[in-house]
């Protein structure tokens, strides 16, 4: 087996499909399904010209069929963020919109060939309850009600509410008043974003964080999170957020650094630029070298970090497994269980965890046969 990453250099400009073989080809979209990034793959053949010559038929029709299924993914979702503003506009409310969502409704590059799972929302704090009402009034329910303990982790924990899915059409929402848990190392003050949030230009009732919150939103929900399964799509996700803002926001690349200092996010915007740059060739302009410099962590946490990142960062597949995969995996995971909680909250936390994962709780037997 190659181990090699096929899918990163696809998304670099200038780069051919000529010259795969049927086997890379397989192994290809193999990595961009298990990465969601088979539409978007679909989209950058096209973009570059190579859609028609240089792919060949089986593959481009596995890809246009992807591009087809995606795009009606995005109507559906469009519709269900409609839905999610009339329920909060019913209650005096806005609905600020976040990560895929913000991007669909926004137009923003991210969209394109995006498959949505859920709708993220951003909320005042002190409106939580109230935004809860109007989203139970408008048929979503919570998800999370197996115990009393899931609801303390969720309300007092955690930056979001449980999720809460719609009883006739599954849809998923997550309500969040901030984008870190309080008891996070990157504790951010939600009402700082809040202020700063931007209508969606023809799409009224609808907002969208500042740019600059948006890449440090993704950034730290990538690096502090510690769920790698979709990580090169995040990555380019930041990727596509960077060159677009580049060019049609003024001053973005000094608001975006100054933004991270204010919000103690320049860890992450850290392993965001390295990472983008490595992969994608997108750098900050040469004149801020040295306040990109001093975002970085102490060295022997920047070189462990790169490394481990550097492994995480590729599709989750057969075809580019590398030995000690699993356990740069597994690191990035406790690392982000102790960014997230205080010893005296995380050492509990993962007991029960582990206590549930070998003998998880039984559903009552009427809910069970509900469910048949």
């Amino acid at each position: 087996m190659s181990h090699a990453d096929l899918l990163s250099p696809r998304f670099v400009p200038n780069v051919t499909a000529a010259f795969l073989t049927s086997l890379q080809w397989e192994h290809l979209l193999g990595q961009s399904r298990r990465a969601l990034l088979t539409a978007r793959l679909a989209h950058s053949f096209s973009d570059s010209g190579q859609f028609a010559g240089e792919v060949p038929a089986g593959p481009r029709r596995h890809l246009e069929a992807s591009r087809i299924t995606a795009e009606l993914w995005a109507q559906i979702a469009k519709a269900e963020v409609l839905r999610i503003e009339r329920a909060l506009r019913s209650a005096g409310m806005t609905c600020v919109l976040l990560k895929g969502a913000a991007y669909l409704c926004a137009g923003l590059p991210p969209s394109r060939g995006r498959v949505f799972s859920d709708v993220d929302i951003l909320v005042p704090q002190v409106e939580l309850s109230k935004a809860e009402s109007a989203l139970l009034a408008g048929g979503w329910i919570p998800d999370h009600l197996d115990s009393e303990y899931d609801q303390r982790y969720y309300r007092e924990w955690m930056h979001e509410l449980p999720p809460l899915s719609h009883v006739q059409r599954d849809s998923t929402i997550d309500v969040h008043y901030t984008i870190t848990p309080p008891t996070s190392a990157f504790n951010v003050d939600g009402a700082l974003l809040l202020v700063k949030a931007r209508p969606i230009e023809g799409h009224p009732g609808l907002w969208t964080l500042q740019p600059t919150d948006m890449v440090l939103h993704s950034a730290v929900h990538l690096f502090a999170e510690g769920e790698f399964h979709h990580g090169l799509r995040d990555l380019l996700d930041m990727d596509d957020l960077l060159k677009h803002f580049a060019v049609h926001e003024p001053d973005f690349w000094p608001e975006l650094i100054a933004r991270a200092n204010e919000l103690g996010l320049k860890v992450p915007l850290h392993h965001a630029l390295f990472h983008v740059e490595r992969l994608f060739g997108t750098r900050p302009p040469a004149e801020l070298a040295a306040e990109v410099r001093a975002l970085r962590p102490p060295w022997l946490l920047r070189v462990l970090m790169a490394r481990l990142l550097t492994i995480a960062l590729r599709p989750m597949h057969p075809s580019c497994h590398v030995p000690g995969e699993g356990l740069a995996r597994w690191l990035l995971y406790v690392r982000s269980h102790w960014l997230r909680m205080p010893l005296h909250l995380l050492v509990p936390h993962l007991v029960r965890k582990a206590w549930m994962a070998q003998f998880p709780k039984k559903k009552p037997a009427a809910a069970a046969a509900a469910q048949v």
